[in-house]
């Protein structure tokens, strides 16, 4: 038996916004869309993906699953990230080495420091 990581679903109240967003943020393309499905991946043909699925409420509290992202310059790709419109978001984490952003649903990941070996 074998399994193998499809993709993660986000739910939202705009699939193709939300999605369009995570595109441009990541560079990644569209595979499909309709009007209530959104789904990107770093390339056509490439496992896993992230799917936008269309939810009629808003998102109430702290998310449950979130997205870490490794960059090459933290601050740089901050700076980018909230001048597409992510927000820095308080989760509670005091002083740490990554900072946490949301989405423009309010969706939050965290932009991690430098990697160390």
């Amino acid at each position: 038996m074998s399994l193998e990581w499809e993709q993660v679903l986000v739910h939202s109240e705009d699939p193709a916004a939300l999605g369009q967003w995570w595109a441009t943020a990541l560079g990644w393309v569209v595979v499909h869309s309709s009007e209530d499905e959104f789904e990107i991946r770093s390339d056509p043909d490439r496992l896993p993906g992230i799917d936008f699925v269309r939810i009629t409420e808003s998102k109430k509290a702290k998310s449950r699953l979130h997205l870490d992202f490794r960059p090459d310059d933290q601050d740089a790709e901050v700076a980018r990230l909230v001048a597409h419109g992510a927000t820095r978001f308080d989760i509670g984490q005091g002083e740490q080495p990554w900072v946490v952003l949301a989405d423009p649903e309010g969706n939050e990941f965290c932009v991690l420091g430098e990697r160390h070996d």
